[in-house]
């Protein structure tokens, strides 16, 4: 069921399968996508989890806003405004980070925390990824948003991807960009309060690489797991035959994959 929910001074639009009584399971998008991304897997978590994937500012349906935000803490509102106390977390890359951010903020109300090819603190910042941002940048500035979105395509996407996948990554990067273009001055994302150490994170944590993701973010995968100090459980998963966005590349094995994870964890 799409609907919105204003927190903080915006309206964020979400998906919420409003599941009776079932434990919540939040699912944040990449920083390439919106909440679209997420649908193999809300189809798939009912009858047993409520699942609820919002736009963070600045993608899908929710705009930018024109002041600095904190993705984290936008995210905390929204279930404190829906009532829910405890809940799981899933993450793709930006959406990573952002739900480590969230499970270091409140620990104790995290139950479990699954991150498929995520961002984190600490990614390397490469000559490679710096050429990227910067070719993206130029694209964009030209107005040449049909050439920034087959960049991602080219670059996010593994070989398997099929024509719906690469289809829908353009759609929703297009709309990103046209939210974030008509944003007002002085819109960006922040972190209230400083950062939050990734020892702060309790959760029971599965962090998920994938074979044909850049290698800044496989190696960053891969030393995840020694970094989550605190976490009561770590288990590390390479997925064969995917670029960086699983969820949609192969999603029936990644909806297996977080299923069992949360199987375990949430009940």
């Amino acid at each position: 069921m799409a609907c919105s929910r204003t927190i903080r001074g915006m309206t964020l639009a979400l998906t919420d399968t409003a599941t009776p009584g079932a434990p919540a399971v939040v699912l944040l998008h990449s920083s390439i996508c919106d909440r679209r991304m997420w649908a193999p897997q809300l189809a798939a978590l009912p009858p047993l989890y409520r699942g609820l994937a919002p736009d963070l500012r600045g993608f899908g349906d929710t705009p930018l806003g024109g002041t600095p935000h904190d993705d984290a803490r936008d995210v905390l509102a929204l279930l404190d405004g829906l009532g829910i106390d405890r809940f799981a977390v899933v993450g793709s890359s930006y959406g990573g980070r952002v739900a480590l951010r969230l499970a270091g903020l409140v620990p104790e109300r995290v139950q479990a925390l699954a991150l498929l090819c995520p961002a984190a603190p600490g990614l390397a910042g490469t000559e490679a990824l710096e050429a990227l941002d910067a070719r993206e940048e130029e694209l964009v500035a030209a107005g040449d948003l049909d050439g920034a979105c087959a960049l991602m395509v080219e670059t996010w996407l593994g070989p398997g991807a099929d024509a719906s996948g690469r289809d829908g990554v353009v759609r929703m990067q297009r709309r990103a960009y046209e939210v974030q273009l008509a944003a007002p001055e002085g819109a960006g994302r922040t972190e209230e309060g400083g950062p939050v150490p990734l020892s702060a994170v309790t959760a029971p944590t599965l962090v998920a690489t994938a074979a044909h993701d850049l290698p800044e973010f496989r190696a960053l995968a891969a030393g995840l797991p020694a970094r989550l100090s605190g976490a009561r459980d770590t288990a590390y998963v390479d997925i064969p035959a995917s670029g960086h966005l699983p969820s949609m590349e192969r999603p029936e094995e990644t909806t297996r994959l977080v299923r069992d994870f949360l199987g375990r964890h949430v009940k």
